[in-house]
């Protein structure tokens, strides 16, 4: 492949294709040598200067989809973090599903008193013993990243909100643990702040083991916006809706006939969920 052409990314700037980058995200999503030379060898007779990546991504896609559902889904997982936009209450809403599916109660987009100041914090989950506060950093384009900057900023409104008390779930309690999330990855220089100051930090692929993917697959947690069945138009009306999970439409699936689908569009929409969640499971 012509390593000089370059790629048009989400932001509209260019960069030159990286091969390699594109061979670690098939492998990471468990495509076999033999699937990964064929994605290569489609995509890079039909690479042109200036391609767009979501291009490059939907081959890719498209390909796996033939091989595999399972391999499929877990290849689109990222990117489909992404769409739970453009802004970022959607992707809190996602946090959110997550603390409770591991047991917390949840509420997003609390104002609570700190020390000093008040603080806008976008999750609070909470159980017997834990008072958890999260910020969620939300990034549409997948090359951005949470730095340094942002984990000090964070670390110091954590540190003002731990001498108050609160009162979740009926009673009383300090800030047991503050937590930065992010759909994307840290600096290094973040997380080797992070680790020493004791914040908790869950990103795409930290930390190494129980990261953001890891999770996904464990709980079953896929955000709808990974299935195929559903056009642009869908996606955004389902967001309008309060939707982030495929279980949201299984659980609901009039919510399929609210946004304008035909019952055999809809149809499609719960067998491919059924696949997708069921992929997962062992």
């Amino acid at each position: 492949m012509n390593h000089l052409i370059t790629i048009t990314k989400a932001d509209g700037t260019r960069e030159l294709f990286e091969e390699s980058k594109l061979i670690d995200s098939l492998k990471n999503a468990g495509g076999s040598d033999q699937i990964v030379e064929e994605v290569i060898d489609h995509v890079s007779k039909e690479m042109y200067d200036g391609m767009p990546t979501s291009e490059i991504y939907s081959r890719a896609f498209t390909l796996l989809r033939k091989h595999s559902m399972p391999l499929a889904v877990k290849y689109s997982l990222r990117r489909a973090l992404s769409e739970l936009g453009p802004d970022g209450f959607p992707f809190e809403k996602y946090i959110s599903k997550i603390f409770q599916a591991r047991g917390y109660e949840t509420l997003t987009d609390q104002t609570v008193l700190g020390v000093c100041v008040p603080h806008e914090v976008d999750v609070v989950a909470w159980n017997k013993k834990e008072l958890i506060m999260v910020e969620a950093k939300f990034h549409n384009e997948l090359g951005m990243k949470s730095d340094l900057k942002v984990a000090l900023y964070i670390k110091a409104r954590f540190d003002d909100l731990r001498g108050n008390t609160f009162n979740y779930g009926g009673e009383e309690r300090k800030l047991t643990e503050g937590w930065l999330v992010t759909n994307t990855k840290f600096t290094d220089q973040a997380i080797k702040y992070g680790e020493c100051q004791g914040l908790k930090m869950l990103g795409w692929n930290y930390p190494h083991k129980g990261n953001l993917q890891d999770i996904i697959e464990e709980l079953h947690l896929h955000p709808f916006t990974c299935l195929a069945s559903l056009s642009n138009t869908h996606k955004k009306a389902l967001l309008s809706k309060g939707v982030v999970l495929c279980t949201d439409i299984s659980d609901q699936p009039n919510v399929l006939s609210e946004i304008g689908m035909k019952q055999t569009e809809a149809d499609e929409v719960i067998a491919e969920i059924h696949e997708v969640v069921g992929t997962q499971k062992n």
